[in-house]
């Protein structure tokens, strides 16, 4: 245990990292703040006020106020009401990097209008994290957060983001990540490589590699727990450009009903299923018309 050592801290909004799942994750920093700062805001204070006991970190009187996305905009001025009064106020998500997938963005943005000192004690972040384990291209990324909830929703955002030149990053809940592999596989290709990263730094931490197809069945047959995190490889720049996709099509519907030929031709071009089985349909009524 570490004997952390209180100093006044500058006021301002303190946003602050804190552990995915290993406890010993958090920075020196991180402590120091979170052992200084007049007031403590947490998305959650009961994991806040167990990571400060783990850590030695005494309260004392200092008030833990939960901030989150049921309670924004009532706790908001409270908190902005100590920043103007000169308070220094440290802020941290259940897990991870704050404004990541989490309600700190308001805080921050009214924070930096009243001209608030807004700094950051960077730490652990699950996106990073499963880049680093995936062995995905880490080059250039996107973070997409969560996908929507409704299926014809979550279809549309995935065929929009389908051609982006990045490594996709999604979070996902554990009883939909059946569903959005599936959906996956079909709107970006089976054949596009990707990763399912489960429980990072925790006692049953999972990387699963393989291609979005093998992923969608392999899912589809478990049932799992946890925090996830989707990884999709971006679409390979020229793959198949020789490959005439109408005259494959064409062809393939001659003994092929449109759903079928349209499998076959999605995995032999590698192009995303829905794109292919559009273009089917209209070469089917051409042919009948």
């Amino acid at each position: 245990m570490v004997n952390h050592e209180v100093k006044p801290l500058a006021a301002g909004l303190y946003f602050v990292a804190t552990p995915i799942g290993t406890a010993r994750d958090i920075t020196l920093r991180a402590l120091d703040i979170l052992a200084s700062a007049d007031v403590i805001a947490a998305e959650d204070t009961r994991s806040m006020k167990r990571l400060l006991e783990i850590h030695g970190v005494p309260l004392g009187t200092r008030p833990v106020i939960a901030y989150h996305d049921h309670n924004g905009d009532k706790v908001r001025p409270r908190l902005m009401a100590y920043l103007a009064e000169g308070k220094s106020v440290a802020y941290a998500s259940e897990a991870g990097t704050p404004l990541i997938a989490d309600p700190g963005y308001d805080l921050g943005k009214f924070a930096r209008q009243e001209g608030v000192l807004v700094t950051a004690a960077p730490g652990p972040s699950a996106v990073i994290d499963a880049m680093t384990i995936a062995g995905l291209p880490t080059d250039r990324f996107m973070f997409a957060g969560f996908l929507p909830n409704a299926k014809n929703a979550r279809r549309n955002a995935m065929a929009e983001l389908g051609d982006i030149p990045a490594t996709l990053v999604f979070y996902e809940s554990p009883k939909r990540v059946a569903a959005m592999l599936q959906d996956a596989a079909e709107i970006l290709g089976e054949a596009r490589e990707a990763a399912v990263c489960r429980e990072l730094t925790k006692k049953f931490e999972e990387c699963v590699n393989g291609t979005l197809g093998s992923l969608a069945m392999e899912f589809a047959e478990r049932s799992v727990k946890g925090e996830i995190v989707v990884l999709i490889t971006r679409r390979a720049e020229g793959a198949n450009e020789e490959f005439d996709t109408e005259a494959e099509l064409r062809k393939a519907l001659e003994s092929m009903s449109v759903r079928d030929a349209s499998d076959v031709v999605s995995k032999a071009s590698g192009q995303p299923k829905r794109k292919i089985y559009q273009l089917a349909l209209a070469l089917d009524r051409e042919r009948k018309g």
